[in-house]
């Protein structure tokens, strides 16, 4: 699998993660078998008994309504905003205690504010 797929992949797990559950149960299996199982198609079809065909249609307008929740309500972007300011705390906490840096433990009261903020 190249880095795109995998990224597409996860992309569509943080989408599920967030918003899976405005999903019909009937859904929601479907689509996590598929993302998060990684079953194929074939074998999604068999055990829902239905086609190859409609399994791929529902899985895709799961995409679009899980696209569509995000794009609305942004849960992803600003969780993924929120995490990478988590990363830079631990680098800044690393090196403060590291160097007994007053100024980095002044950057990590700032980041720390400002992830509340978003919140």
């Amino acid at each position: 699998m190249d880095n795109k797929n995998v990224e597409n992949l996860v992309a569509l797990s943080l989408l599920y993660d967030f918003y899976g559950e405005l999903l019909t149960k009937h859904q929601k299996q479907i689509y996590a078998d598929f993302i998060l199982n990684d079953y194929s198609l074939g074998e999604i079809a068999e055990e829902q008994g239905i086609t190859r065909q409609g399994v791929h249609d529902l899985i895709r307008r799961c995409n679009r309504a899980l696209e569509s929740y995000e794009a609305k309500l942004h849960l992803v972007e600003r969780f993924q905003r929120a995490k990478e300011k988590i990363d830079r705390l631990n680098l800044c906490v690393a090196e403060a205690e590291e160097r007994q840096d007053i100024a980095k433990l002044e950057e990590i009261k700032t980041i720390s504010a400002s992830i509340l903020e978003e919140f």
